[in-house]
């Protein structure tokens, strides 16, 4: 319901709105989750920055509890490619309950830091050698009950994963647990569709072109099923696999992807790390996102994304934190502006004209680009958006004698204590005063959890 007497009402010292600050600003929230136009009296009163909650849009949850397990150098050069040997490891001992709590966990510690949806690229669908849970949707449940717990929005992206590689071998024995045929796949997407709700959204996931074969991908594309909703895709990641791209299909990943797919806006290009001036431009005018998660790409030694070419051409971009080495929005979108830096030796690179606030462009960049790859109605703090945001607190000395602005710089910018104090999801208080409303049980069954695992 939208009606007065269900309104929530809440009058913010500074509210984040249309791209910039209104101070002393009113807004209500209906018993829908929905934001409205104020009305009545007696609001509560948000003493700091109100801005929209952020959202992360590439998760492997289960990752989470492996984050600093893999910084020891093998016996050779390290790379995404012995670093991915060890994640495979790791996975064969993942069930439905250690994924529930791993992912719980997670979720917490995404809201605190200052993310109010997760889109959770999800391919360990099966027992670890490959046989079907009882229930082959089990995994997807487990995620989807851990969003609901910690009380997070969630966009849900089960992945089709077929082949081991360009070459279309068959999967490993460590990548059976991911693997479904088509087939198999639609069933799991249309199960899990008739778990969709006002908080969690089903999309679509090809988890790589090299984990799609060539001779089945018109059928997938063209397939009902993907006519509607968010589709996410794994591309250009490495050289390793812009060179065997090229190899067994003549083209690089995004040109090749370009000739065989009708991407638009409903498209997510997770990484798209090494694309040529010409791809650069085509993704930017085709709508789709750029998902970009430089915290992992850095810890992974992928390489760097171009920004300012993609920004100077209106390329939509989001963030995520992918393997969750770190878990912050401050922290990607920070380093996303450095690396930026250390390889031109330039300041400021993401503000393209003089005056901008690098700050306010990224902020407001990422959450452009988190709702398109969401699907879901976020991202802005206007009347019947959901009502995701965060309050960043008054008190904070990072925030000390700032004003509209310099305090976006200074919350990305100028230390790495968050400023995060309050959270709301769909109109509920998840964070309160810096604690999550359930933050020492789902921690305690975590700890349990990761203790089991290094047991076995």
């Amino acid at each position: 319901m939208s009606d007065t007497s269900a309104v929530y009402q809440f009058k913010a010292t500074h509210l984040w709105q249309e791209a910039q600050w209104r101070n002393e600003a009113t807004f209500g929230v209906d018993s829908s989750g929905k934001l409205v136009a104020a009305a009545g009296e007696s609001p509560e009163y948000l003493h700091g920055w109100v801005l929209p909650g952020m959202p992360n849009l590439h998760s492997h949850a289960f990752q989470r509890a492996m984050a600093g397990l893999a910084e020891r150098r093998g016996p050779g050069d390290d790379s995404f490619w012995t670093w991915r040997e060890t994640m495979y490891g790791f996975a064969e001992r993942i069930d439905p309950d250690t994924l529930q709590a791993i992912a719980a966990q997670l979720y917490v510690e995404m809201l605190k830091a200052g993310y109010t949806q997760v889109c959770e690229f999800h391919y360990l669908h099966h027992q670890p050698d490959g046989t079907p849970y009882a229930q082959p949707e089990a995994m997807s449940l487990a995620l989807i009950e851990a969003a609901r717990e910690a009380g997070i929005a969630l966009t849900l992206l089960p992945v089709l994963y077929m082949s081991g590689g360009f070459d279309g071998r068959t999967l490993s024995p460590r990548q059976r647990r991911f693997g479904n045929n088509v087939d198999g796949y639609l069933r799991l997407l249309a199960n899990l569709r008739k778990h969709e709700s006002h908080d969690v959204r089903v999309g679509v996931a090809l988890h790589s072109l090299r984990a799609v074969p060539e001779n089945v991908w018109r059928d997938v594309i063209e397939h009902d099923a993907l006519k509607t909703g968010p589709i996410h895709i794994h591309i250009a990641e490495q050289i390793g696999e812009v060179q065997d791209c090229l190899a067994t299909r003549g083209a690089r990943p995004v040109e090749w992807l370009f000739d065989h797919a009708p991407v638009d806006k409903r498209w997510c290009l997770v990484h798209a790390t090494h694309l040529t001036d010409a791809e650069t431009t085509q993704l930017a005018r085709s709508g789709a996102i750029a998902g970009l998660c430089p915290t992992t790409e850095a810890n992974l030694g992928d390489g760097l994304f171009p920004l300012a070419r993609y920004l100077d051409a209106n390329g939509v971009l989001g963030v995520g934190s992918d393997s969750h080495i770190s878990i912050s929005p401050i922290e990607e979108l920070r380093w996303l502006e450095y690396g930026q830096r250390l390889s031109t030796r330039h300041r400021n690179v993401a503000a393209r004209h003089a005056g901008d606030s690098v700050g306010e462009t990224l902020w407001r960049a990422a959450l452009k680009g988190g709702a398109q790859a969401a699907d879901l109605p976020i991202g802005a703090l206007d009347a019947g958006m959901r009502a995701d945001f965060i309050v960043l607190d008054s008190e904070s000395p990072l925030l000390a004698a700032r004003d509209s602005r310099s305090v976006i710089d200074s919350f990305l910018f100028a230390g790495n204590v968050s400023p995060v104090r309050h959270v709301m999801v769909g109109g509920k208080w998840v964070v309160r005063d810096f604690q999550h409303r359930d933050e020492a049980r789902i921690a305690a069954r975590y700890r349990t959890a990761v203790e089991r695992m290094a047991k076995s």
